[in-house]
């Protein structure tokens, strides 16, 4: 790949704040932008397309996967994520920072695949809170919460493969993106 940009890999469980972080990191740092992951989960009320995701049916996807179009793809509570090598191509050749949002096998995928980038999880003050959070989301049954919860577990006792382990602390939004910030900062100043 022929990279200009600096590709910052954000993970955190589900309701762990990705998206509302790197909303605010856009605003924040000129010339950035996210990488728009592909899902074959349905939109929720408020995605818009080509910004939030690329909404395509599984099948799409799975067709995408034979054609190797996926830099990493992932299974989560039932539906298809990834990021396509054309889409972050692109993004890094236009912008000098692009944030993509990724589970852990995902960072995993850009470490097996030697892309450089900054990677940091964003870690919930505890899982009663991110609880909160997926509830307050809406349109989760019971089971598929504990099903989050139990994978924010997982995810939570593998954060230490990560360049940067932050903790998005109930209340204080703003000192995890001052935190963020630094870190990408401090990337940007070694490139």
């Amino acid at each position: 790949m022929n990279k200009k940009g600096l590709l910052v890999v954000i993970s955190a469980p589900s309701g762990g704040g990705k998206d509302s972080v790197i909303r605010e990191l856009i605003k924040r740092i000129p010339h950035s932008a996210r990488c728009v992951t592909t899902t074959s989960r349905p939109p929720r009320p408020g995605n818009v397309e080509g910004l939030d995701y690329y909404f395509i049916s599984e099948a799409e996807f799975l067709e995408k996967i034979k054609r190797g179009a996926f830099v990493e793809y992932n299974t989560y509570a039932g539906n298809y994520y990834g990021t396509e090598k054309a889409v972050l191509e692109r993004a890094l050749e236009t912008y000098d920072v692009v944030y993509t949002q990724v589970e852990i096998n995902g960072k995993r995928s850009f470490d097996r695949l030697q892309i450089p980038h900054l990677s940091i999880f964003l870690k919930p003050s505890d899982l009663e809170v991110l609880r909160d959070r997926i509830i307050a989301r809406g349109g989760h049954t019971r089971e598929e919460i504990d099903e989050r919860l139990e994978i924010a577990r997982h995810q939570i006792a593998e954060a230490g493969i990560y360049d940067f382990c932050i903790v998005n602390e109930q209340g204080k939004f703003e000192d995890t993106v001052y935190a963020v910030m630094q870190a990408i900062m401090g990337a940007q100043v070694r490139k």
